[in-house]
């Protein structure tokens, strides 16, 4: 990253390519979540000439002295400004998460402070404290994630649907709107759902689709496809197939005609479009249509 993009982006001046690259960086996430929590920091009221007042009071003054008090009132500013200043720091260093997370159609790899490692799926976010690590190793994840959990105290990946936890295995979570899937490739995994606990063994899968709870097989001692570059289903409706085509190429899909629930079982290639589109449409015996970012899935008897 280029030295002067953090200034250039506080100033609004990067340009477009410049945002872009920007946005790549490691540094990014981070200086947006500095920025984030700058502004929710408030300073508490302060009442300069009510301070100088009670200060006068305390005071004993002779007559025949005067003593200029205005820079003091100044200095009690300024006094008032670097506490809030500096409980502001300590606030936003002790809270301050570390996070990653990606764009559509990208995915990259993040090694966590006791070597486990990640992969992250596009458009997805885990984020963690650093500083809590060695009490409390914990990830908040949205999207989708690769686990491969170094040995040690117990890991939980949280996330709005449920939590997981284990304590060395690989595994896989996608926590995506109405889509919940854990796959244990090695080792244990436990997963809280509905305050109900459910053990996968490796070779398991605990799938929600819309609110209705499935089980599933996985490859033991393997990965998930899209770490493979391919995205795979099994029975899981069309429309959440469409959805990861979407964050796998950055295009928009509509459809036309089109039962978006009929079940869908096979896979995609996440690197070559007409690849994928065709790999979606012929199963499902329906059509597309792409133009430049947008798709259009439709009906055999679309007009």
């Amino acid at each position: 990253m280029q030295e002067n993009y953090l200034a250039k982006w506080l100033n609004n001046e990067l340009t477009e390519a410049e945002l872009s690259e920007f946005k790549k960086s490691d540094e990014y996430a981070s200086y947006i979540r500095i920025s984030e929590v700058s502004k929710q920091l408030k300073a508490p009221d302060f009442d300069a000439d009510n301070a100088y007042e009670n200060f006068k009071n305390a005071q004993d003054f002779h007559e025949t002295k005067v003593v200029p008090l205005r820079p003091f009132k100044s200095f009690l500013r300024v006094a008032a400004a670097i506490a809030i200043l500096l409980a502001g720091s300590y606030f936003f260093l002790n809270t301050l998460d570390q996070s990653y997370s990606t764009q559509l159609a990208e995915r990259t790899e993040v090694q966590l402070p006791d070597n486990s490692q990640v992969i992250l799926n596009a458009d997805s976010q885990i984020s963690f404290s650093e500083k809590k690590w060695t009490k409390e190793r914990n990830v908040e994840l949205d999207g989708e994630a690769f686990f491969k959990v170094a040995k040690g105290k117990k890991f939980t990946v949280s996330t709005a649907s449920g939590t997981v936890s284990v304590l060395g295995t690989q595994f896989n979570v996608e926590n995506r709107t109405d889509f919940f899937e854990v796959t244990c490739y090695e080792g244990l995994v436990s997963v809280l759902y509905n305050n109900k606990e459910r053990k996968l063994p490796a070779g398991t899968s605990f799938l929600v689709v819309n609110g209705k709870v499935m089980d599933d097989t996985a490859i033991k001692n393997g990965q998930p496809s899209w770490v493979n570059n391919e995205s795979s289903f099994k029975s899981i409706p069309l429309k959440y197939v469409l959805a990861e085509f979407e964050r796998q190429f950055n295009v928009k899909v509509e459809t036309e005609n089109i039962n978006d629930n009929q079940l869908f079982t096979g896979s995609f290639s996440n690197t070559a479009i007409k690849i994928a589109l065709e790999s979606i449409s012929t199963p499902s015996k329906i059509n597309y249509k792409l133009e430049g970012n947008n798709v259009l899935f439709y009906g055999e008897n679309t007009p």
